[in-house]
């Protein structure tokens, strides 16, 4: 079997994702000081949450200073002013550590935003400025014919004006890279994830990872791949896992739908990925609408997620789905809001959705228990459109080790038994 290695403490990582700009009540828009706010505090007193959860860790959406959602990196070396400043992410790492959680932080390496003052050199000077190499750049009549004021044509993210890509074959751009993955890793992060990964040529990412891991062995790095050869990324870049959109799909696709026979096709896809690494498993996150809401019943949504904790991967709980919150993702400047909400002071102010954060801790606790699912094999026992039954084994280990999961649609219910037949968890909506 030919497996990527993959740091040993992720066999028993649950991450608790947040946005925090969204989560801290940060202005997104019309964003009119730079002064420092110190609003990361707020993310910080969550710790405990998380921890009571189950989770082992934060996964966090884009911290650097940016111009608006985060993802328009204007210094990778300084908290957003809009969250705080260096007490601030000192604080947020001790606290971590102190309740045993580990932290990921949101790297945006595919491009910067337009007011980096990289690019803002480069319309300033021309082809002449440091960071010219920096960036995939047309001069009009070329270099030569550059006058001040003449802007050049840019590679852009996804036709985005604001964000300028970067060119991954310049040296220097591969030294930023490692440069700001070693400063945060010697601040106390535990790893990367790294967004729009599926833009990046994964070459860039096999000069890059080796780099940072000389000095942190035990990093880990969490590509962002929405399609493409999941596999052939993974070897070619070397990046330890990858978001694993094609099961997301699956699940809510085939709650929605009344058809299991997807859910079962994908889970055959998703073990044969699993020989090679190990998938990062999510049935939300900041980029997706709310799983209660796409499947249109809050009763589905603990099916999807009694599905995410009872197959391979490294899973993530959205803030806000254990509450079983709703919101949908449209197109738009403000398409993301809905699901990129301000949490208030306290779990206490959270009067609705208690029963499904239950629900969320028995599910992570049946997979702490379980720490063999983190790359289990699992295969489909029996299937119709409105039933599923499959069970997941140790890939290592003792025959003994495995659980069967039963899956019905009319009226939802789940049920996971153990390898003696004796129940672990049960849910009849």
């Amino acid at each position: 079997m030919d497996r990527t290695s993959r740091p040993g403490w992720t066999d028993h990582a649950i991450w608790w994702h947040v946005y925090p700009l969204g989560f801290t009540g940060a202005p997104i828009r019309d964003v009119t000081s730079r002064e420092v706010d110190h609003r990361l505090p707020h993310l910080t007193s969550w710790v405990p949450h998380a921890v009571e959860l189950g989770c082992s860790g934060l996964l966090l959406g884009p911290m650097f200073d940016s111009t608006s959602h985060g993802y328009d990196t204007v210094d990778y070396l300084r908290l957003d002013p809009r969250l705080g400043d260096d007490a601030d992410v000192d604080a947020l790492v001790a606290a971590a550590k102190e309740a045993g959680l580990r932290l990921v932080l949101d790297g945006v390496f595919n491009h910067v935003g337009r007011e980096h003052p990289a690019f803002r050199r480069v319309l300033a000077e021309g082809p002449s400025a440091p960071e010219a190499d920096w960036f995939r750049l047309t001069w009009p009549g070329g270099p030569e014919a550059w006058a001040p004021g003449v802007e050049p044509e840019y590679d852009t993210f996804e036709g985005h004006g604001g964000l300028v890509s970067l060119d991954h074959s310049s040296p220097a751009v591969e030294q930023l890279v490692v440069d700001v993955m070693l400063h945060w890793l010697g601040r106390g992060v535990d790893g990367w994830r790294l967004d729009a990964a599926y833009a990046v040529p994964p070459e860039f990412w096999a000069r890059v990872l080796p780099r940072v891991r000389e000095s942190f062995p035990q990093a880990w790095f969490l590509g962002e791949v929405i399609h493409g050869d999941y596999v052939d990324i993974v070897r070619r870049s070397t990046i330890d896992s990858l978001t694993q959109y094609e099961l997301w799909k699956a699940i809510w696709s085939s709650l929605l739908d009344v058809n299991f026979h997807e859910l079962a096709w994908s889970l055959t896809r998703h073990e044969e990925f699993t020989q090679t690494f190990v998938p990062q498993t999510f049935v939300g996150n900041h980029d997706t609408t709310r799983i209660a809401t796409k499947v249109g019943d809050e009763r589905l949504a603990v099916l999807a997620a009694s599905i995410l904790f009872t197959v391979a991967g490294i899973p993530s709980v959205y803030y806000g789905d254990e509450y079983a919150f709703a919101g949908e993702k449209t197109e738009g400047w403000s398409g993301d809001d809905q699901v990129r909400p301000v949490f208030p002071e306290s779990p206490a102010q959270l009067r609705l959705g208690g029963w499904m954060y239950e629900l969320h801790q028995r599910l992570v606790g049946l997979r702490r228990r379980h720490p063999w699912l983190v790359d289990a094999v699992t295969t489909t026992r029996e299937v119709t459109n409105d039933r599923l039954v499959y069970a997941s084994r140790a890939r290592h280990g003792s025959p003994g080790e495995e659980i069967v999961v039963e899956l019905r649609l009319t009226p939802p219910a789940v049920l996971v038994r153990g390898a003696r037949g004796e129940e672990l968890f049960s849910y009849r909506g």
